[in-house]
């Protein structure tokens, strides 16, 4: 029965551990604001260990100590000391803290690169739009890549409802307004994945409007840019070439725009490099040919109440041509 109850303990903690992990976790930051809020998170903690503990010893004490003890609970200076001037002394310190905290997000602010990076709420998708290496803006979706060891500045927008940006291992969240243009500044600390949440609700299909956050060593992201800027790979398979004159003429350019073709939608995500992103439709769906064509029939019971109908009409073999497709244009 003892060996039962250990395991039993055991496999709790492990539970609980594992939800502290991943790419996804505040409690593995590798951003500079999230480093800070980490340690500010583990100074309060402490903190408030300390004071709960404290707080209990008194009370046992008070219940079951001797007498003397008892009776020296029973003091003026007991009552101001640990009940107003210990607080305030705390509660002070961990305020300046913050500030310092918010201080130091303004000063990486102010360090930004020009001319960052647009990132506009969508119901219920991420519209991601650079500066390219000619100037001109390179729309993508879903997805962020950004060099490690520089401050980017990223434009947090919306033209329909609130939405909230958090990816919580590079730094906190930061609301997307209508109407208003919010600014947080992301600076990474070394390359890697993380994945990040629409953090406000926003009806429909908010619980699955997520994104992944991609950092690149610094000479990558140049030569990366410089990819995501050009035009879609023209197809070269006999499947991939019937794909794109199945989605042409089934009237898919009219919502997706995929650069250096005829598709030029605005409604719904760009896929003029979707085959090189992490997943599908904000982050619902691992990337894939297989993924690609359960998301065009079966789309809505995938993300419920999502914008686009589910297209049933294809036969299997259009529907493999299209996957086929869109998977190729990396």
């Amino acid at each position: 029965m003892k060996n039962f109850a250990a395991r039993l303990l055991l496999l709790a903690m492990a539970m609980a551990t594992s939800g502290c992990a991943g790419v996804q976790s505040a409690l593995m930051p590798s951003g500079e604001e999230a480093i800070e809020v980490d340690l500010l998170f583990w100074t309060i903690t402490g903190i408030s260990a300390f004071v709960t503990g404290l707080v209990v010893v008194l009370v046992a004490v008070a219940m079951y100590g001797t007498p003397r003890w008892r009776a020296r609970l029973d003091r003026d200076w007991i009552v101001w000391g640990g009940g107003i001037v210990f607080p305030v002394a705390v509660l002070t310190g961990v305020f300046i803290y913050g500030l310092i905290v918010l201080r130091s997000g303004d000063l990486r602010a102010r360090e930004a690169e020009a001319p960052g990076i647009t990132v506009v709420g969508k119901r219920w998708w991420w519209e991601v739009v650079y500066t390219g290496p000619d100037g001109e803006p390179v729309t993508t979706a879903n997805e962020l890549r950004i060099p490690a060891g520089r401050p980017i500045a990223i434009r947090l927008e919306s033209d329909n409802v609130i939405h909230s940006f958090w990816v919580p291992r590079l730094a906190g969240k930061l609301d997307m307004i209508p109407g208003r243009s919010n600014v947080l500044t992301l600076e990474a600390t070394e390359p890697g994945l993380s994945r990040g949440q629409c953090a406000e609700y926003c009806g429909g299909a908010h619980a699955l409007m997520a994104f992944y956050v991609e950092v690149l060593p610094e000479e990558e992201y140049d030569d990366w840019l410089a990819h995501e800027a050009s035009d879609a790979r023209p197809p070269e398979s006999e499947q991939e070439i019937r794909g794109q004159e199945v989605f042409m003429r089934n009237g898919c350019g009219a919502c997706h725009s995929i650069r250096g073709t005829k598709a030029n939608g605005v409604i719904g995500p760009d896929l003029t490099h979707l085959g090189s992103r992490h997943s599908l439709a904000a982050a619902a769906l691992p990337n894939g040919k297989a993924a690609i064509a359960a998301w065009i029939v079966e789309n809505q019971h995938i993300k419920p109440d999502n914008l686009m109908p589910e297209y049933r009409i294809f036969e299997p073999e259009e529907l493999n041509a299209v996957a086929a497709y869109l998977e190729s244009l990396e």
